[in-house]
């Protein structure tokens, strides 16, 4: 095939979908020249599952990635349907935001910024190879694993202790990237690749027993990438998941199904102050005793149980085979109806996503209450896919064994938009940090939610498709979706990527939120204090108190508010994380002492080329996942799973010893 040139960038994403939109923006908005490369434009930022953004976790990712200056929780925002806080019961820390938002609105705004983004260019093909120099001169370690890099420190961001050049000490110039090109001979030359593919490697899509090379909603797959992965050094692996059908809505009987509403709360974006009052409604449903016979009596037809898929699902959103087999002691299954657009008469039924033949779909979908007539207009499948282990990167989610390669999204084994627009964000913004010569930003665990999902693949890497959940996050008393900004605004003002408008904003938050706490540490009036506390069941006053005590007697805000008439005019989320920072004082403080001795143990360097198999003292797994996984630090090396504290007793020894 005849090569040419398509001109000199900085930098290529390959891929368009939620990882790879992120890192494009990340990248050209901090002022380096970038093209995104996608199969099709019709796919950029489109949604081939579930027509929403948030969760549980997820929403606390979306809130992180605006406050880092990212575009997900505007593009969410600006295409919502409706919103509702799960978890509204509980406590701060595992409420979380969603929204139902209109899927085709959503892709067109996300293409519309892209096009309109300055030092970004589109193209329509399909990446073929990575181009690499160096390749056959990669200095190694005794298990074969090249050395970690990275920079200098400097104050720009949050330090990473103990990385290096690649080159440093060995003499050896390391692979680094220097293009792409596509199918077509096209050739990109550039500096750095952020590879963020979805789940269109080698994609199939199966259906009973139809099986065909497809992406997902029809889209065509890539072929030409994994070979050259795998030539790369990558430990390529298949995974899947799926996705419901989608019905006809005027065949749905809404009203034998349980209303669900919008709810009045704080939107996702940080540079936004409230959410429509007008909401588009979802219904609930169930499966039922009808429904699981149908499945329980044709498993010789489900792919999922006569052997025809073999690759690994998502543990935490399983099809509805599953969950009946599985779950046999449950009489029924809650399933919910969503819209996929302001503008389509398509339904959503989340939670009966399957990949049953497609007569045996029709029959299941309407033995369900008020879906007894409906009509199916898209027809539910499972897809595969290739992905790599994520256990061959760094924290900056840069590729060990090539220098200016990064990965982002579903490629890297996790399953779900946010997670892949969070990774997608900060694989983009650490390309450009080091295309600028400036050190990366690694996000702690008791940072953000993104650091405990970014900490999670590189140091225990997944074995099935990851999916965020608060339960993974152990400071998440401190992670909350309400002080996202707080957390990590600044980092992404110093990396150049939140602009002086958002950061102004973002100062302006911070004012209001210091005299909302000003505001709640004055004396409440007694006599009305006297009958808030009675009303909650507390103790006769003695003595003087102020709305902040009265807090910490465990009366809500918002009484306080209604008996005292004070700070209406406050928004929620801001109200939300003033509430939550008294009500925890003590908890708070505890876990900001966990979280120091944490810090202190990532402060503690790990020499790249340190030999683990001849450190006596080591049991033979830890020196088999040391070895493998090559931590940066004590404090990563602590949370591999099969490194013990006696293991990591013996590393502080040595360390001290050869010091």
């Amino acid at each position: 095939m005849t090569t040419f040139s398509e001109g000199t960038v900085d930098a290529v994403v390959i891929g368009a979908g939620h990882a790879g939109c992120e890192a494009a923006l990340a990248l050209a908005r901090t002022g380096i020249k970038t093209v995104m490369l996608t199969l099709n434009l019709d796919s950029i930022g489109f949604m081939p599952c579930n027509p929403s953004v948030g969760g549980t976790a997820k929403g606390h990712l979306v809130r992180e990635i605006d406050a880092l200056g990212g575009e997900m929780g505007l593009n969410a925002d600006r295409s919502a349907l409706q919103y509702r806080m799960l978890n509204e019961g509980k406590g701060a820390a595992v409420q979380s935001l969603r929204a139902q938002v209109d899927k085709n609105r959503y892709h067109t705004e996300m293409k519309r910024v892209l096009e309109h983004t300055e030092n970004l260019r589109i193209v329509q093909g399909e990446a073929a190879e990575i181009l690499v120099e160096n390749l056959n001169d990669t200095p190694s370690f005794a298990d074969g694993d090249s050395s970690p890099s990275m920079g200098s420190q400097g104050p720009t961001c949050p330090p990473l202790e103990g990385w290096v050049s690649r080159s440093d000490g060995r003499g050896v110039l390391p692979p680094r990237v220097i293009g792409v090109k596509t199918t077509y001979g096209g050739i990109f030359s550039c500096r750095a690749v952020v590879i963020a593919t979805g789940v269109y490697l080698n994609a199939q899509t199966i259906t009973g027993e139809v099986v065909c090379d497809s992406g997902p909603n029809g889209f065509s797959r890539a072929t030409a990438l994994t070979q050259n992965l795998i030539d790369l050094g990558f430990k390529v692996r298949r995974f899947k998941t799926g996705t419901p059908a989608r019905l006809d809505g005027r065949t749905v009987e809404r009203a034998a199904l349980d209303l669900q509403p919008g709810e009045m709360t704080y939107p996702f974006s940080f540079l936004n102050d409230s959410v429509p009052t007008e909401q588009t409604p979802c219904y609930l449903g169930w499966t039922n005793e009808a429904t699981h016979r149908v499945i329980l009596d044709n498993l010789d037809r489900a792919p999922l149980y006569n052997g025809q898929i073999s690759s690994t699902g998502p543990r935490y959103c399983p099809s509805i085979e599953t969950k009946v087999v599985r779950f046999s002691d449950k009489a029924r299954h809650q399933l919910f109806l969503e819209p996929e657009g302001a503008d389509t008469t398509e339904v959503y039924v989340q939670g009966l996503s399957t990949s049953l033949p497609h007569d045996l779909q029709k029959e299941m979908y309407r033995t369900v209450k008020g879906l007894e007539h409906c009509d199916i207009v898209r027809y539910a499948y499972a897809i595969e896919y290739d992905c790599i282990d994520t256990l061959d990167l760094l924290p900056t989610l840069e590729f060990k064994k090539v220098e200016g390669l990064y990965t982002a999204g579903q490629i890297n084994g996790t399953s779900g938009y946010e997670e892949a627009a969070a990774q997608g964000l900060m694989a983009g913004l650490n390309a450009s940090l080091k295309l600028r010569g400036l050190p990366p930003l690694v996000l702690r665990r008791d940072e953000a939610y993104i650091g405990v999902l970014i900490d999670d693949l590189v140091t225990k890497g997944t074995e099935e498709p990851y999916r965020m959940m608060t339960s993974r996050a152990e400071f998440r008393l401190s992670l909350r979706q309400d002080n996202a900004d707080l957390r990590l605004t600044e980092y992404g003002h110093g990396c150049g990527l939140v602009t002086e408008e958002r950061y102004m904003v973002y100062r302006n938050r911070l004012k209001l939120r210091d005299s909302v706490m000003g505001a709640l540490n004055l004396r409440a009036e007694h006599g009305i204090a006297d009958m808030v506390v009675a009303k909650y069941g507390g103790q006769p006053l003695t003595s003087g108190v102020s709305y902040a005590d009265l807090i910490r007697r465990g009366i809500p805000l918002s009484a306080i508010m209604e008996a005292f008439g004070i700070l209406s005019d406050v928004p929620k989320d801001v109200l939300l994380s003033c509430e939550t920072e008294i009500k925890y004082e003590g908890y708070l403080k505890r876990a900001a002492a966990e979280a120091e001795k944490a810090r202190r143990m990532d402060k503690a360097p790990l020499p790249p080329d340190l030999n683990y198999g001849s450190i006596e003292g080591l049991r033979l797994e830890a020196r088999e996942k040391l070895n493998k996984i090559r931590p940066l630090t004590l404090g990563q090396a602590e949370r591999i799973s099969g490194v013990s504290p006696a293991d990591i007793a013996v590393l502080m020894v040595y360390l001290s010893l050869r010091n």
